[in-house]
């Protein structure tokens, strides 16, 4: 008898524990190449932490959104996604995403999220996307050759005047020192970096939901002017001109270069590849006063009819948690959370706490074809910025393009 008992415990054990491990399930995330560095470590940490599971798939830039739209379409996506935050509405208005409204108001530091990534995670009022990575655009410049120039180290500029006047300084080194770079042939790089300054001078190109294209305005016109001046001064490499963004952070990374608008991005490459570049970070400034960021990165969104939600939401609670935005902070990507992200950076450079500041206050341009208007090579934003900046007809390209995005617009769902 009690070796029958024995049995039967035994018995019971196994299948108990059986059961348990049936129990357990695994969601399939993606995220693009970008994420590469901090998607793997927190997915990994929450791995060891949890009986649930998350199986992640890195997806190649230029690839991920095609691919997503595709296996969307075709019933194979993924479970959850890490989602370049512009493109969120547009799977939203395709139908393609869950509506996560509830449970996110329910989170007790929904006010807290990240305000840019909420809002383009929103359409027709529901929430389809949950800010997950972040970056924001910054200004930086380089101390060494501010210091050579006479400037001082550590301050950077702070109004449009500044920046003229101190790329002119470190312009007049010479040799192959240049005062100021930026990518020229590259419309997701401007976007990044130059609508910030129009934003900080009290101007945009879009209406605030999207619907109307905004770009003929005195903001615009003076932003156009400061590179416009920059360019024929001399102070721009003549490279910059057919940069689509390739030299993005390369060139200044090479040391030779005195200010230029980047990401929060380039404090981790700079101070882990290019260790001798001694360099500032501060906001991109308004004409006179005031600065602006663009908040960019990532929105988590969850496919439409997922049976994995239960993990899904599980995984993004560690995400928000001290210990996942630390990671996430870590290895790469700003906190989404303002409440805690001071404490998320204060073992990191201290450049990270000015950059998490630009994120914090950043805007993100709404609308449900962003592709179309600002990232297209051949779209009204990048046709119209390589004019502006380098070429001879500067009222025709804001015209033309201010017609073309009006007309993408009106044949796009709305928000």
């Amino acid at each position: 008898m009690r070796n029958l008992i024995a049995k039967l415990a035994l018995a019971a054990a196994v299948l108990g524990g059986g059961i348990s491990a049936a129990s357990a399930e695994t969601a399939n995330i993606w995220v693009r190449a970008d994420g590469s560095n901090f998607m793997p470590r927190i997915v990994d940490a929450y791995n060891k932490a949890h009986t649930n599971q998350i199986k992640l798939d890195i997806i190649p830039n230029a690839e991920i959104i095609p691919k997503y739209g595709a296996a969307a379409a075709g019933g194979t996506a993924p479970d959850a996604l890490s989602l370049d935050l512009i493109y969120t509405p547009s799977f939203a208005a395709a139908g393609q995403l869950e509506d996560i409204t509830d449970w996110a108001k329910s989170l007790p530091y929904f006010a807290s999220l990240s305000p840019a990534h909420v809002k383009t995670g929103t359409y027709k009022d529901h929430i389809y996307g949950l800010p997950f990575s972040a970056d924001a655009s910054v200004l930086i410049w380089n101390k060494k050759l501010f210091k050579q120039a006479g400037l001082d180290p550590e301050k950077g500029p702070a109004n449009w005047a500044e920046i003229a006047a101190d790329a002119e300084k470190v312009n007049a080194l010479g040799g192959n020192i240049k005062g100021f770079y930026f990518s020229g042939n590259c419309g997701g790089c401007n976007i990044f970096t130059f609508t910030p300054l129009i934003w900080a001078s009290g101007g945009d190109i879009l209406s605030e939901d999207g619907s109307k294209a905004t770009l003929d305005s005195p903001q615009l016109r003076g932003a156009i002017d400061l590179y416009r001046s920059m360019v024929k001064k001399d102070l721009v490499p003549a490279g910059a001109q057919t940069d689509t963004g390739a030299n993005f952070f390369a060139a200044f990374a090479g040391g030779n270069i005195g200010i230029s608008p980047s990401g929060a991005f380039a404090i981790g490459a700079l101070n882990t590849q290019y260790p001798n570049v001694d360099y500032g970070v501060t906001f991109l400034p308004g004409k006179d006063s005031g600065w602006s960021s663009f908040a960019g990165g990532d929105n988590f969104v969850v496919t439409k009819g997922t049976t994995k939600l239960p993990v899904v939401k599980e995984f993004l609670d560690f995400a928000y948690s001290l210990e996942g935005q630390t990671i996430l902070a870590k290895y790469g990507s700003l906190p989404v959370r303002g409440d805690i992200a001071k404490e998320a950076l204060k073992d990191l450079d201290p450049r990270y706490q000015i950059a998490a500041e630009a994120m914090a206050k950043g805007r993100t341009p709404y609308s449900v074809v962003f592709n179309d208007l600002i990232n297209s090579a051949n779209g009204p934003w990048t046709q119209m910025i390589n004019e502006v900046f380098f070429g001879d007809d500067v009222d025709g390209a804001i015209a033309n393009a201010q017609e073309t995005m009006q007309s993408i617009i009106d044949q796009a769902p709305q928000k």
